[in-house]
């Protein structure tokens, strides 16, 4: 098989409990009551995306919805805003899943802000659609800062993978 090229180890299953830790976290981390900015990154949705591109069929367009819902309910939005925005990131990042592993995290970065900056644009939409408040153009400062956050993302849910299973003199992989 030939390795992608930012791959330089084989890396072990992910584990589907530390898949649904790491959502769970993503969606704590967004509810966290410190103010809602629109400039502030949306955790949860690069968790998203980061797993919709690593594990496309066990988190796809379905926990994107419920993930969505839940933030809808949280932050009193209209219901199905943020679980629109978040089924469409899904389905672009399930989309792209194949091309993107090949290159470096910081291409990988520059290929999925498009996605961060569609479901920011979606939300903000339905939003205005449904009459509410412009929320100021520090919202334009939220999808770059999601991009700027991949490699983080990268590194940190990639690390449980990375450790080596049993390794010895016999079998270095």
């Amino acid at each position: 098989m030939i390795m992608p090229r930012g791959a330089s180890q084989l890396l072990l299953p992910a584990n589907p409990l530390f898949i649904a830790f790491s959502l769970v976290v993503g969606l704590l981390i967004d509810m966290v009551p410190v103010g809602r900015q629109p400039w502030m990154p949306d955790v949860l949705a690069i968790v998203l995306v980061f797993w919709n591109v690593h594990q496309p069929r066990r988190v796809g367009v379905g926990w994107a919805f419920v993930f969505g819902l839940m933030i809808d309910v949280h932050h009193g939005a209209l219901l199905g805003q943020h679980a629109l925005a978040y089924s469409l990131l899904a389905f672009g990042a399930v989309a792209l899943h194949r091309r993107l592993l090949w290159f470096t995290l910081g291409a990988q970065a520059l290929h999925v802000l498009p996605l961060f900056v569609l479901a920011t644009a979606i939300a903000v939409i339905v939003r205005l659609v449904v009459g509410g408040m412009w929320p100021g153009w520090s919202l334009v400062l939220a999808p770059v800062l999601q991009a700027a956050l991949w490699p983080i993302a990268a590194a940190l849910l990639l690390a449980p993978q990375r450790r080596a299973p049993d390794p010895d003199a016999h079998r270095p992989l």
